[in-house]
């Protein structure tokens, strides 16, 4: 299980994103992060291991800026929570951020793949 929140508007979208993680935290509290489009068109990333505070203390240390964006808080059923598990999964390129519920069964062949 998990908790998925995205935005396009206005606003800072991490302070939006993370408004609604808070929310959505019983659905998931082993590691939480937030991915947003930057300026320079590239994706910047924060996530950390554990409850939605300690993605909250990443923040405030180094903030996010934008506003389109995505965040997504994880209860591991398919490998440990470690930060190399949290979500977003950004691309190679930087150009790409992914969150997803549920087990992809077939994730070894797909990273071979696009590695």
């Amino acid at each position: 299980m998990c908790g998925i929140v995205g935005y396009l508007g206005p606003r800072q979208a991490p302070a939006v994103i993370l408004n609604g993680l808070k929310r959505l935290e019983y659905r998931g509290y082993d590691s939480a992060g937030i991915a947003v489009l930057a300026q320079n068109g590239h994706i910047a990333m924060r996530r950390d291991v554990g409850k939605l505070h300690n993605l909250e203390g990443v923040l405030a240390e180094s903030p996010l800026v934008g506003h389109i964006g995505i965040g997504h808080t994880r209860w591991a059923t398919h490998g440990k929570p470690a930060q190399r598990n949290a979500h977003p999964h950004v691309g190679m390129s930087g150009r790409v951020a992914v969150v997803h519920n549920g087990i992809v069964e077939n994730f070894l062949p797909l990273r071979e793949e696009l590695e």
